[in-house]
């Protein structure tokens, strides 16, 4: 009898101790960080690597085959349009070999015709811009156009001025190629040197060799062009750049500086291009040029930095952080803090940036969200902010 009671003791203290634990672990609450819903700007952007580039490279190549001098300008030197900056002693030449030399002149006249034709495009389309960006002028000042249509225009008449800057440097370099055509021909039996001339002023970007040696006709001699006009190129997925428009502002990090620089789309690359990513997939890519409007000095050519093009921007738009959402039978769904308990809330998404997504529906600006949602978390569990 006495064990008996001994037993039933120990029993009811177990039972006592088992219920004590479970409702102490089921009152417990969840440490877990939170944050507030708030109302701001939200951008989504295409974030890729792109390279600088001069914008106008000239690649000059023998026009005749023959023993080339060595070249003594330095990588880096400024040259002037029409500087001697080459010399070929021709090769004798055959009665093929003459009709190919008058061939190329021929082909460098054609260059020059479309060249110029080029220019009188440019110029017109630039004087046309220009008569554009006058009217919007006058309607964004009498209150009938956003201020946004006017930054618009004037963007696009200084592009149309690179244009057309650009096109009459390919009209010189066009010009530079007839007069060096021609003088190869005019060489032909008189064993006068071919003096290859710079077709524009600018930089001697690189030499693949300066030594003397025989080369052949078209062998390229020296790549130049103007350091300070640059552009930069970004390679994007092609379903990213169905989403990219010219004129969409971009950032520029990482370029050697903290200072985060900014420029605008200038244009789209019409045909895409196939390229091996990291993992070995095949993937349909496209250029998109950047304009800067200023060019810090440590920037050259070649130079690799990371870009973030903004395809889409609001303002004033609820915004919760990413990782509070989670998927709940195939929708978007976040728990929301109240009185120190989760409660789960489905909630209709927007676009989705790098600051948050854009709430629609489902949320106020101020409620409290769970952050990195664990399997551990319900409706009804009670939650103890991270502080």
């Amino acid at each position: 009898m006495r064990l008996q009671r001994k037993h039933l003791i120990w029993t009811g203290l177990a039972a006592t101790a088992v219920v004590i634990g479970w409702l102490a672990l089921r009152d417990r609450p969840l440490d877990v960080d939170v944050d507030t819903v708030r109302r701001g700007t939200l951008q989504v952007t295409v974030d890729a690597e792109g390279k600088t580039r001069v914008r106008d490279r000239y690649i000059l190549t023998a026009p005749v085959a023959g023993r080339l001098e060595r070249i003594d300008v330095p990588e880096g030197a400024h040259v002037r349009a029409g500087e001697v900056i080459a010399r070929i002693a021709p090769m004798p030449m055959d009665v093929q070999t003459i009709r190919q030399a008058q061939a190329r002149v021929a082909a460098a006249q054609s260059l020059e015709w479309d060249a110029a034709t080029r220019v009188r495009q440019a110029r017109a389309t630039l004087e046309q811009d220009e008569r554009t960006a006058g009217r919007v002028e006058r309607l964004v000042s009498a209150g009938a156009l956003a201020e946004r249509d006017r930054e618009t225009a004037a963007l696009t008449v200084r592009l149309r001025q690179e244009d057309l800057a650009a096109a009459d440097a390919r009209a010189r370099a066009a010009a530079a190629d007839v007069r060096q055509a021609r003088a190869a021909l005019l060489s032909v039996g008189t064993g006068a040197e071919v003096l290859i001339r710079a077709p524009a002023t600018g930089c001697v970007l690189r030499i693949p060799e300066r030594s003397e040696r025989v080369v052949g006709a078209g062998t390229p001699i020296i790549e130049m062009g103007d350091p300070d006009a640059l552009e930069l190129v970004v390679d994007v997925l092609s379903s990213d750049a169905a989403r990219i428009r010219p004129g969409a502002p971009v950032m520029v990090d990482r370029w050697g500086d903290d200072e985060t620089l900014t420029g605008r789309v200038r244009s789209i690359e019409p045909a895409a291009f196939t390229r091996l990513s990291a993992l070995g997939v095949e993937e349909q890519r496209v250029n998109v040029v950047i304009d800067l409007p200023r060019w810090p000095a440590a920037l050259s050519d070649g130079y690799r930095v990371e870009t973030r093009i903004v395809v889409w921007e609001q303002p004033n738009t609820p915004i919760v952080p990413a990782s509070a959402l989670f998927r709940h039978d195939r929708e978007w769904a976040v728990y929301v803090v109240a009185d120190d308990r989760a409660a789960m809330r489905p909630v209709r998404v927007g676009e989705q940036g790098a600051a948050g997504a854009q709430i629609l529906e489902g949320l106020a600006v101020g409620e409290r969200v769970v952050l990195f949602p664990s399997d551990q978390m319900a409706t009804g569990r009670r939650v103890r902010p991270a502080r």
